[in-house]
């Protein structure tokens, strides 16, 4: 039963049956659980609790993301990159990609669905360009980039947890699948999208000029950019830095304007928060039905046999599976996992968990909370891509380079 009503919630969130939000699907899916007494209230509590960093680290994003936007932030870089593109659209395809790995990379796969998608859409309209391949660059980029650092990616914080590997030894383990990811995905993306970007893009549009309130919030954003990476180096969790900076951020610039705060925060998507926290409960739900032993005692035979090919596969494995349950909560699952296996090489295996975990969900709509926020970031602008139109992409985009960082990450040993 636990098994029955965690899938049904899971797959109103991926399929979204009558246009119902997301976060009702995973909301409804926890409660049913609880109170069908399938899962105590203290546990489902406990598993609440655990995402208690992330909650943090979105709410902290998504007020950086919404003051930027109130106060012409977006519409200020959007007019800047397309007189930098000078009309051609394939270089301002490139310019959007770089700027998505840059934000990815330092502010983490979440900003760049919440803060840069905004701004992505501005500058197609600024550029008189489709929308939509330029879109799905903050949509892939966020995924493809998200191991280039530790702060790239919440999931990474979950499927590590305490024993995140210092800044150079993360380097030395991911710089090259990172730039592999990255670049593949690039090259995939740009293919598939050629079409769409044969039409002149408009040059030397109107810089509009940004605002005190405007440079307040390019400020916020830039300091908790550097709040990460201090946080990171300390070994520190990152959500409450990041929701301090946020409410900081958007303090200044309401106490300047001496405006209301209500009209702010009425426009953040709150129940992306419910979502998550939904999540949270699910995996605790299937955590009981001994699931991760079962996990670990596969993967413990798997890696006695060949500890490479048991890295390749849990790799690719949970990056489908990803896709099946988001990968957060995949995340925790592969962490109980990993934590009672007991492996002779874990870091190996681990690494190649990771990059599963981040990259696999390249391939559905669904498949990690920076892609759900991006398609509520662009629905927000008019846009909207379904299920299938993403797998479709998904499929010829994250293949290619989901084998090439596994790959990498393999050889350097």
């Amino acid at each position: 039963m636990t098994w029955l009503i965690a899938g049904l919630a899971i797959a109103g969130v991926v399929t979204r049956p009558f246009r119902v939000p997301e976060a009702t699907w995973a909301v409804l899916g926890a409660v049913v659980l609880v109170v069908s007494g399938l899962l105590p209230v203290a546990e489902a509590l406990r598993g609440v609790g655990r995402g208690s960093d992330v909650y943090f680290f979105l709410a902290g994003m998504m007020l950086l993301s919404e003051v930027a936007r109130r106060e012409g932030l977006f519409d200020w870089i959007a007019a800047a990159t397309v007189n930098s593109a000078d009309g051609s659209p394939a270089r301002l395809f490139l310019l959007v990609f770089a700027v998505g790995t840059v934000v990815t990379a330092f502010l983490s796969n979440d900003a760049t669905a919440v803060v840069l998608t905004p701004a992505v859409y501005a500058v197609s309209k600024k550029a008189k360009a489709d929308a939509l391949p330029f879109l799905f660059i903050c949509a892939f980029v966020a995924n493809a980039a998200s191991f280039l650092l530790p702060i790239s990616n919440p999931a990474n914080l979950v499927l590590y947890a305490n024993d995140m590997p210092p800044l150079v030894s993360w380097l030395r383990s991911f710089a090259v699948p990172s730039v592999l990811s990255i670049v593949a995905t690039y090259g995939v993306l740009r293919i598939v999208q050629g079409s769409r970007l044969r039409e002149p893009c408009a040059r030397n549009v109107e810089q509009p000029q940004l605002s005190a309130a405007g440079w307040t919030a390019l400020a916020g954003i830039g300091f908790t950019a550097i709040t990460l990476l201090m946080a990171s180096t300390l070994d520190l969790q990152l959500g409450l830095p990041t929701c301090i900076m946020g409410v900081l951020t958007a303090i200044v610039v309401v106490v300047r304007k001496r405006s209301s705060p209500l009209p702010l925060l009425k426009d953040i998507s709150w129940s992306i928060l419910f979502l998550v926290a939904g999540l949270f409960v699910l995996v605790a739900a299937l955590d009981r039905t001994g699931l991760t032993t079962m996990l670990a005692s596969l993967l413990q035979s798997a890696a006695q046999q060949s500890a490479a090919a048991a890295a390749a596969c849990a790799g690719v494995v949970v990056a489908l599976a990803s896709n099946l349950t988001n990968n957060l909560p995949a995340g925790l699952i592969a962490n109980s996992t990993l934590v009672r296996a007991q492996l002779h090489q874990p870091q190996r295996i681990a690494d190649a968990v990771l990059i599963g975990l981040d990259l696999g969900p390249n391939l559905s709509i669904t498949g990690s909370l920076a892609t759900i926020l991006w398609l509520t970031a662009i629905r927000r602008e008019g846009e909207d891509v379904g299920f299938w139109r993403f797998l479709k992409v998904g499929a010829l985009v994250m293949p290619p380079a989901l084998i090439l960082a596994i790959g990498a990450r393999l050889l350097i040993g």
